[in-house]
This record gives structure tokens, C-alpha cells and sequence, in this order.
């Protein structure tokens, strides 16, 4: 069976070639060429008009009717080839739809990526090298288009619509990442993904700094500044060219892992436990003597303050990121909670 396309090919060419032979054969019959054309014309396309010259011979009626027949098939077997092309091309569609649909009910466990934008391809890019199971969500039909060109999981429909999240099947999603350009859009989603998944972590956009804290107000776990970090990085670029381009190589970074491994460095994580709590970091960093550095502090509900204040106070669940000589760094956790059984102890000894 021959394509919409091949179908298409076959009619004009067979159309061409029936009024080719029929400009001929007219013309042999001693008609000037303009005449011969004309009559092709009103005869294959059925005008009406009466002959250009009487068809006494019997042999030209019966040419003519060859040609108008011919014609006419060529030009339906055409016509039949745009409208398989039509056809064909809105049900394949359908059927595509239907099947994204039937492969986005069976995710589990992945990501909803809220915005096709600039951010929202580079984030699709990096989930696909990482194999990590994803579903796009935006009302822009060109950039839903996009998706799928690219051969992503895509859904059409407004993220701020419960409807569409449930679509996306939010409920089984272990991420969703909010990336759109708007603000109060991302809010608003934030907002609505945290109410019907609680236990879901959501990365959500900022376009101003003030947005973050309505971010996570919203119920947002992770809040990232495009701005913020662009600024960064350029002023890193300016003030520590050398290390930004050292850090920047392929091998850069596993350079730095392997030099601070030769140094016996290690970055350890300590759990703030009930022996800690109410403590500063800047406590910890005298018990420590000097011995190590507080790279940053992760708090609970997952905000991380990078070389956080001597005078921030430390909370039950929290986590401090060391780093220093692996030989000198001890278990403060199990060194306070020593020295308070020690003090229990002297208590009721007292007593």
C-alpha cells in the first residue's frame, strides 16, 4: 500500500503526463498549441465550455474521452493522497497522545519538570543523561511540541491546575521542579503541589531574592536564584579566574577530590543530637580547636547556609558539613553526650 506521500507523487505525475499526451495528441490533429491547451483544460477540469474546433473524427472523441477520464482520476488520486496525508497525521497524533498518556499513568517515583523554558530543557537534558524518569508540564503548545520532538514524556495543561498535576500523577512523584519565569506562578504551584503531596521535595525558581522566603513558606524544600548564582559566578570569574577555570576542566574536580584524599582531608557530616542542641557553631568550632572548618550547616526542613555565623544556634536534626584531617576530627556527638552522662553521674553521686 502506497504512502500519503508516494499517492501524492503518482497523481501529479500521472496528471502531468495526461495533459502532456493530450496537448500532444491535439495538436497532431492539427490544432495550434494554445488551442490544444485550452481544450485540455475545460476537458479535464470539466468547465463546460464548448469545443474549440468540432471533434468530427471519431478517433479524437474517443482521445477525449480518454483524457477527461484520465484526468480526473489523476486529479482524485491526488486529491485522496492530501486528504490520507490529513488523516493520517491526526490520528497518529491521537495515538501518540494516547499512549503518552498511558506511559505518564505508569510513572513512579519521578520528576514533573513545571515549565519548558530555557531552564526546563537544560533540566530535561541532564534527567535524561541521568536516566531519571521525568514528565514535562506546559501550556505552551510549541514548547510541548518541542518535548516531544525530543522524545520526552509531555503533558499540555496549566500547572497551577489541580487537574493537570493530577494528570502528571503528582501523587507518585518523588520530585517536582517548578521552573517557570514567573514568580507568583511558581508559588502558586508550590503551593498546590505541597497540598496534595506532602511528601513530595519541590525545587522551586526565584526570580528576585525576596521570593525565596514565599517559596518556602509555599513548601518549597529547595529554592534556587538563577540571578543570584549567574552574579555569583561572575564575580568568582573576576576576583579567582584561575580556580574557576581549574574547577571548570573535565578533570578539574576529580583533581581536587584526589589532591585533598593525598592531603588525608575528608568533608565528614555530623547530626546534631540532643547533646548539641541550643549550642552555636561557634561552640562547636572551640571544641574542635581549630582542627577543622565548618563548611556549611544543612538545617531540617533542607535550607543549606554555606560558612554559616559563630553565633547561629544549632537545632535538633541539623547537619554540620566538616572538613579537616580525617585523624582530627572527632564524634562531638558521642564526646557531649559522655561528657553529660558524666555530669548525670557526678549529680547523683552529690545527691
Amino acid at each position: 500500500m502506497q504512502t500519503s506521500f508516494q499517492r501524492i507523487v503518482t497523481g501529479i505525475a500521472t496528471f502531468l503526463l495526461t495533459v502532456v499526451i493530450a496537448v500532444t495528441g491535439y495538436v497532431s490533429a492539427g490544432w495550434t498549441l494554445l488551442d490544444a491547451i485550452y481544450m485540455v483544460v475545460i476537458t479535464i477540469f470539466g468547465v463546460g465550455y464548448g469545443e474549440v474546433q468540432p471533434l468530427t473524427s471519431t478517433t479524437l472523441k474517443v482521445f477525449t474521452i480518454l483524457v477527461i477520464i484520465a484526468g480526473v482520476l489523476s486529479v482524485a488520486y491526488t486529491v485522496s493522497g492530501f486528504v490520507q496525508l490529513i488523516t493520517e497525521g491526526e490520528i497518529r497524533k491521537l495515538l501518540n497522545v494516547k499512549r503518552m498518556n498511558k506511559d505518564i499513568e505508569l510513572l513512579d517515583e519521578h520528576v514533573i519538570i513545571c515549565g519548558f523554558g530555557r531552564i526546563g530543557q537544560m533540566v530535561a537534558r541532564q534527567l535524561k543523561v541521568a536516566h531519571q524518569p521525568f514528565v514535562v508540564l506546559d501550556n505552551d503548545p510549541d514548547r510541548i511540541e518541542l518535548a516531544r520532538e525530543q522524545g520526552y514524556l509531555m503533558y499540555l495543561g496549566n500547572a497551577t491546575d489541580e487537574m493537570n498535576l493530577e494528570a502528571v500523577q503528582i501523587q507518585k512523584a518523588k520530585v517536582l521542579a517548578t521552573v517557570l519565569p514567573n514568580d507568583a506562578a511558581n508559588v502558586f504551584i508550590t503551593l498546590t503541589a505541597r497540598e496534595m503531596n506532602p511528601n513530595l521535595v519541590i525545587l522551586a525558581r526565584g526570580e528576585i531574592p525576596s521570593t525565596e522566603k514565599k517559596l518556602r513558606l509555599a513548601g518549597a524544600n529547595h529554592v534556587v536564584l538563577p540571578a543570584t548564582i549567574s552574579a555569583a559566578r561572575m564575580a568568582h570569574l573576576i576576583t579567582n579566574p584561575a580556580a574557576v577555570d581549574f574547577l571548570a576542566q573535565p578533570d578539574g574536580q576529580a583533581g581536587l577530590n584526589e589532591l585533598l584524599a593525598e592531603l588525608d582531608i575528608q568533608i565528614q557530616e555530623v547530626v546534631i543530637e540532643d547533646s548539641l542542641v541550643g549550642g552555636t557553631i561557634g561552640d562547636v568550632e572551640v571544641r574542635g580547636k581549630g582542627t577543622f572548618i565548618i563548611v556549611a550547616l544543612r538545617r531540617t526542613d533542607g535550607e543549606v547556609i554555606v560558612h554559616p555565623g559563630r553565633s547561629l544556634y544549632l537545632a535538633k536534626g541539623d547537619t554540620l558539613m566538616l572538613m579537616g584531617h580525617q585523624g582530627d576530627m572527632p564524634n562531638f556527638a558521642q564526646q557531649a553526650a559522655m561528657r553529660r552522662e558524666m555530669r548525670y553521674r557526678g549529680a547523683r553521686l552529690r545527691r
